[in-house]
Order: structure tokens, then sequence, then C-alpha cells
């Protein structure tokens, strides 16, 4: 434990895993610290598309930064990346309306994207509904990702390639920094050392500086997602987004007459209570994952979202989902809530402690779509270099 790391990034998820990658691209020493055998937390719980379509327009900056990361990863290492795109179905002329306009939106951004008729979305996508499908929005540049797999194949590349030591099943207990060295204690006693520390894990966060986590303004989001038995013969390309998507997601409110058309909509409906919308995406095995749900607490007090499943929630996202495709089965295998914080007034969360001891945490929903573009940005910024 005698070695120095230019940076010892403290947990291996998304987040943490880019800062790290983009750290030793830029030709630092790097460690990762992971206190689980391998990463557990909202990274390998999250629905698994990268859609920068879905964000604002300095989220989708990001996001677009992530797809050329991605692609670039995976045309060396299968990390499970499948452009495959992802498409937004819309339901009603009012969901016409916002692609149109999201549509034009992107144009003038230039990031590319397809309004695709009725008839194009249901030779499309097989199970398509035609009384529910009105139109769509395709962006043919989008991936999808298998969460369980992609991080720990590119702790596997990063490893092969030299880049990264990554320690698993450790915890860190203590952080100190003294004469502008950065001190890890860990809870069998090891201790490395660091130019600089960021802290990229929310759990560690909260044991390290329960104080700083406390006064945030983090809040934790829990959603529940289900996933099918294996479908046989049938495909399903991409990211399916529906109407309740294109009512939710940050992007539309861009929209000209995203006010009008929200304004309509019922602030008692079981959707809004529980911040449903519905989501498909066919897995590598076959199997199709339908999302997803949202119930929030303040950081501090996640424990009252509780870790058992609604079932009235998966029943309702199951009902809504047979009024859009007509899978060949709807038998669920396995179901699970997934936990992600996120700021209540700022993108994320971001702390600095003495000089170099950087809290970086509470991306939200916009970890697997944002953080290889944004971490690559925020290294270049901790460690004041050039961006060439």
């Amino acid at each position: 434990m005698n070695k120095k790391y230019d940076l010892i990034v403290v947990g291996g998820g998304v987040l943490g895993t880019f800062h790290a990658y983009h750290a030793s691209k830029k030709g630092l020493t790097v460690a990762i610290l992971e206190k689980d055998s391998k990463p557990r937390g909202a990274t390998v719980r999250n629905f698994g598309q990268v859609v920068p379509s879905g964000m604002n327009v300095k989220w989708q900056n990001y996001g677009r930064e992530s797809l050329s990361i991605y692609k670039e990863i995976q045309s060396q290492f299968d990390v499970s990346i499948r452009q495959n795109g992802t498409v937004y179905i819309a339901s009603n002329e009012e969901e016409v309306q916002l692609i149109e306009e999201l549509y034009q939106i992107n144009k003038n951004n230039n990031y590319h994207s397809e309004l695709l008729t009725k008839e194009q979305c249901l030779n499309k996508y097989a199970g398509l509904r035609k009384d529910y499908c009105k139109a769509g929005l395709f962006f043919p540049e989008e991936v999808t990702v298998e969460p369980r797999v992609m991080i720990n194949r590119l702790h596997e590349f990063m490893s092969e390639k030299g880049m990264v030591n990554i320690f698993y099943k450790t915890s860190v207990v203590h952080v100190d920094e003294t004469n502008e060295v950065v001190e890890l204690t860990t809870a069998i006693g090891e201790v490395f050392k660091a130019d600089k520390t960021i802290i990229c894990n929310g759990s560690d966060f909260k044991a390290l500086y329960p104080t700083i986590f406390n006064e945030s303004d983090l809040v934790v989001s829990k959603l529940q997602m289900l996933r099918t038995k294996p479908q046989k013969n049938y495909k399903l390309d991409g990211s399916i987004l529906t109407g309740l998507t294109i009512r939710r997601y940050e992007a539309f409110e861009e929209c000209p007459s995203w006010n009008s058309i929200k304004s309509k909509e019922d602030p008692n409906s079981f959707e809004k209570k529980y911040g449903v919308h519905i989501l498909f995406k066919q897995a590598i095995d076959g199997s199709v994952i339908i999302g997803d749900s949202h119930e929030y607490a303040d950081a501090k007090n996640i424990d009252d979202l509780g870790f058992d499943l609604n079932e009235e929630i998966d029943d309702f996202m199951i009902a809504e989902a047979k009024k859009i495709i007509d899978l060949p089965n709807y038998q669920i295998q396995q179901r699970w809530a997934g936990f992600y914080s996120q700021c209540k007034t700022t993108d994320l969360f971001q702390h600095t402690i003495g000089n170099n001891i950087h809290i970086v945490t509470g991306i939200g929903g916009k970890g697997m779509t944002g953080s290889a573009g944004f971490s690559k940005e925020n290294i270049n910024k901790i460690f004041k270099l050039s961006t060439c």
C-alpha cells in the first residue's frame, strides 16, 4: 500500500468508473475502491438505455459525447453496447405535436432524428398496437446496454489495458488530507494515498460525511421494473418509449406546447402519484424489460421508501404495457427496485473538502446516459487539464 496514485475514485459505479477511465486516458495513475465484490447500486438496477434525446440541451451534449465514448470502447471490447436506436411512440394528437416540436429542436441542435408515420412504426416494431400508435420520433444513433453486464466488462477492459487498479471488497471508513496528500483508510486498516480523491458513491458519501450528506438537497428515487420470460421468435429493436414518457422527459419541456398540454393532465392520476411511464427494451436473452415508476424521499429518509415492491404499481405497468405492445407472453420472471439519488435544485451534487477531496454524486436518472461525457469534462476541470 505504499504506492501513491494521482487519483483514487471511491465507488465503482458508472459515474466513478468513467471518472477513472478519463483520468487514465489523460496519463494519470488511477485506482478505484469498490466496497462490494462488484457494483450493486443504481448502475446495475436501471433500464439500460443511453438516451440523449430525453435530456435538456446541456445534458444532451454530455449524452452525445457519451455515445461516442461507448461506441469507441465497444469497438475494442464487447461491453454490451447495441446501436439499435430509441423511438418515442405518440398515442394521441397532443403527443404527436410534442414529438414534432422536439424533432425541430433537435434539427436546430444538429442531433439527427426521424419522424415516423403510424405505418412506419407498426412495420418497424413487432406487436405495436395500431389502436395505440399515432406516430413516432426515432433517434438512430442511440444505444442500449445490459446494465448488469456493462460495468463489469468495462472494469475488465480497463484492467486488461492496465489503465486502472480496481480493488473490490474495499470499504473506505476514513478520508483525510494532509500536506496536499489524501489518505484513505479502509475497514481492515489499509491506507491508500492519492493527490486527489473523488467520491462517487452515495452510500460511501453518507458514511464518510454524514453531516454534509444530511444537509444536502439530495433526494432518492425508488424505481420499479419488471422482466418478462424470454420471448420466443420475437424481436424488438432498441428502446421503446411511449406517451407517458413523452409527457415526463425533460427534453420535451423545451417544446412550445409543453406547458399548455401538461396543464390539462390530472394531477391525481395513478401515473402521476407514482411517476409511472412505460418503456420497453429487449435484453440479449430475448426477455423484455418493462418500466418504470418513481417514488421520492429526502436522502436522509431513504428508509421511508422501503425495499418491498408495490404490487399495485407492477399491475398498473403491465396493464398499460398490454395496451401498447402485444408481446407473445407477459409472464414475469423478475421484479426489482432500483434506487438513485438526485438533487432538488442542481444537476448533480458536487462538494469539495479541502483542496483535493471531491464529492460527485446525485446524477439521478442521467447516469447511464450522461456519466461518460460529464466525467470527461469534470476530470479536466478537477486536474486543470487541457481539453484537447
